[in-house]
């Protein structure tokens, strides 16, 4: 199981998730997936937990991120990092792009 080794962006296509919120899977294998998340202002991904370690990188917006029993304001250019089982959830104050990289690969994505 794994994506081809060129994956490009209008050749992917969007998967809508909710109301202002859509993925793209970019490349994965059996051990690491890489994810675009788009966020439209207002938009937001409920609290959840999963097994997967999880690095997420802020391209674009402002996000308010729950992790445990932290929040926080990011913003373009800055980072998170996730460790398994640990409930989690995002608010985006701007509209933005996440680019999330999961170990192991999110089996659950993929159709």
């Amino acid at each position: 199981m794994k994506s081809s080794n060129f994956i490009f962006e209008e050749e992917t296509e969007w998967e809508e998730l909710s109301e202002g919120v859509r993925r793209q899977i970019m490349g994965y294998d059996d051990e690491i997936m890489l994810v675009k998340v788009d966020f439209k202002a207002g938009a937001e991904g409920a609290l959840h937990t999963h097994p997967h370690r999880q690095c997420t990188y802020v391209v674009s917006g402002v996000f308010e991120f729950a992790i445990g029993e932290q929040t926080k304001t990011v913003r373009m250019g800055d980072a998170l990092y996730l460790k398994p089982d640990v409930e989690h959830g995002v608010k985006c104050i701007e509209a933005g792009i996440l680019v999330d990289v999961f170990h192991p690969v999110r089996k659950d994505f993929l159709n």
